[in-house]
């Protein structure tokens, strides 16, 4: 059972990480310099892409794709600290092999580094709100409406492109992989330590108060 768990969690991320830095080098190619453009076709891809992977690999693993997700969820003693620590493993690998996967589709070169700058503290707030809506989001899914989380989550992230400054990573791995692509998705190594700290962070801070909201006792 664990095997299954962490091959649906690799292929889960992996081909998330597909969707985010495939459809923005396909939207920066086709948009001809609007960013606008580019953008909308970025954040539509990754919320199609990301409602189909928690459907099909969700009933396997619970559809994590994420480390701060994995960690809210071990805080809550929902996952073993064990297999939390594997899931997070897995997700960074499979997070890193999506970006390399995308770059071969595209014919770019695999192994890059990324220019863009993101940082400041608006960036990093913007990214403490993205992080706690995704969870609020998640939580509040699975206590009310489980049959409809996949969709929550993908509207949620597609609407969290354009509401956040960050445009809404809410995913330590995510984050450690788009460093790795030069392209529309991406973050400089130099600006995705703060991001990871306020998504980690917003995780800790986020069990106690959406456990109290979504408490199922009154």
């Amino acid at each position: 059972m664990i095997a299954r768990q962490l091959t649906a969690e690799a292929l889960g991320t992996a081909f998330l990480l597909i969707a985010v830095v495939g459809s923005g080098i396909m939207g920066e190619r086709l948009a001809e310099g609007n960013a606008a453009i580019a953008l909308l076709a970025n954040s539509i891809a990754t919320g199609a892409a990301l409602a189909v992977l928690i459907s099909i690999l969700g009933p396997i693993s619970g559809a994590h794709f994420n480390p701060a997700v994995t960690l809210f969820f071990a805080l809550r003693r929902e996952i073993a600290p064990g297999t939390a620590g594997l899931y997070v493993l897995v997700q960074l690998c499979g997070a890193v092999a999506g970006v390399w996967a995308a770059h071969a589709m595209f014919a770019m070169p695999i192994l890059e580094v990324s220019h863009k700058l993101r940082d400041g503290p608006a960036q990093w707030f913007a990214e403490a709100v993205a992080t706690f809506g995704l969870l609020a989001t998640i939580a509040g899914a699975l206590r009310y409406t489980p049959q409809a989380a996949a969709y929550l989550v993908a509207l949620y992230i597609t609407g969290a492109y354009w509401f956040t400054a960050s445009t809404s990573f809410a995913n330590p791995a995510v984050t450690i992989a788009r460093s790795l692509t030069d392209s529309f998705a991406g973050i400089a190594p130099g600006s995705a330590p703060p991001f990871i700290a306020a998504q980690l962070a917003t995780a800790l801070l986020s069990v106690w108060l959406l456990g109290w909201l979504f408490a199922k006792t009154a």
